[in-house]
């Protein structure tokens, strides 16, 4: 049973496929670590996590826009494709010159077209521009240009389905990089919400004494609401019942023996499955000029669901990125390639 449909239709088949599918995540989830197999119950301790970790990867899944048609011909027809790229003869040189997609055509002879994931860097301009507004057409209008950059192609597959179960597979392999980074920074969520108690518990005295300190002395001006003291307060409640939930075990992590370690920070990540990466939808109305319209506007535009995924780091990594099909027939030949390479020239 794949990943992806694991996740789909957990809670919906006989025990022993769910059963199956449970060890197939944690063998996943455990392949980049694999010292956290030599802990005792690992499965029986990551089976809970993994399931909190599995609703936030379905719930990344099913916003991701459906898969665009990649072509030089799509440019004036698909409103992603068009955003994507500045011109219609920008469009295949980027997919015919990634070695993955490549490579995969190469490999799968029979395929007559490829899924892929495509990822960007998004720069965004802001402009004094020319708009209609009503009646009237304004000058030196404040407006913001929407561009991408640095096109990526990557991860291939033969339909859209297993795209996105490739997609969830990265996603595990992800929680397993982030808990070796934790491990290796000697960082943990017990580390971070010590840290963080600290600085609320600072917070909440200076809030009481009515804010005495250096930020008063210079004239800074108060801005505390109304139940904010209530609020840290409960934070720092809260905070406390983590602590202890930990137990002791959580407070010996430094002196575990390395597999126990990376078994406890494993869990802990994958329960916070959303510390690891965000995948961040915004909606956004573009001109056929990339210019980002008001919502309501009445001029020509097109709405699209721009998906950005942030990676924390060293350093982090931020990239908007779309599932595309691309046509075998549409890949340029090397030597198209070659005459592209020089009318740019």
């Amino acid at each position: 049973m794949t990943v992806l449909n694991w996740l789909r239709r957990r809670g919906k088949h006989p025990d022993g496929a769910r059963d199956a599918g449970r060890a197939a995540l944690v063998e996943r989830v455990t392949r980049l670590c694999p010292y956290v197999r030599l802990v005792s119950g690992y499965r029986k301790r990551l089976v809970p996590a993994l399931a909190i970790a599995d609703r936030y990867v379905r719930d990344v899944l099913a916003g991701l826009p459906p898969a665009s048609a990649a072509s030089e011909a799509t440019w004036n027809s698909d409103p992603y494709i068009h955003a994507f790229f500045g011109t219609a003869q920008d469009v295949m040189p980027v997919f015919s010159r990634s070695p993955d997609l490549r490579d995969y055509f190469g490999s799968s002879s029979a395929a007559a077209e490829a899924y892929c994931v495509l990822g960007m860097d998004k720069h965004e301009r802001r402009t004094l521009g020319v708009a209609l507004e009503g009646d009237v057409m304004r000058t030196e209008v404040p407006q913001t240009t929407v561009s991408f950059t640095d096109h990526r192609v990557r991860i291939c597959a033969a339909t859209e389905a297993a795209l996105r179960e490739e997609i969830a597979s990265r996603m595990l392999d992800q929680f397993a990089l982030q808990a070796l980074a934790d491990v290796a920074s000697g960082t943990s969520r017990r580390d971070r919400i010590e840290h963080e108690q600290t600085l609320l518990t600072t917070r909440l005295h200076l809030l009481e004494k009515q804010g005495f300190g250096m930020r008063s002395v210079l004239g800074e001006s108060s801005d505390t609401q109304p139940g904010e003291s209530e609020r840290l307060r409960e934070q720092v409640a809260q905070n406390e019942a983590a602590l202890a939930a930990l137990g002791a075990a959580g407070a010996q992590g430094g002196r575990a023996g390395m597999p126990e370690r990376q078994l406890q920070v494993l869990v802990d990540v994958l329960t916070h499955a959303e510390a690891s990466f965000t995948v961040e939808r915004e909606a956004v109305r573009l001109s056929p000029m990339n210019i980002v319209l008001p919502p309501g506007s009445a001029g020509p535009g097109a709405e699209l669901q721009l998906i950005t995924a942030r990676v924390p780091g060293d350093p982090p990594l931020v990239r908007t990125f779309a599932l595309v099909c691309v046509s075998r027939a549409g890949m340029l030949s090397p030597m198209q390639l070659l005459d592209d390479a020089a009318r740019m020239l």
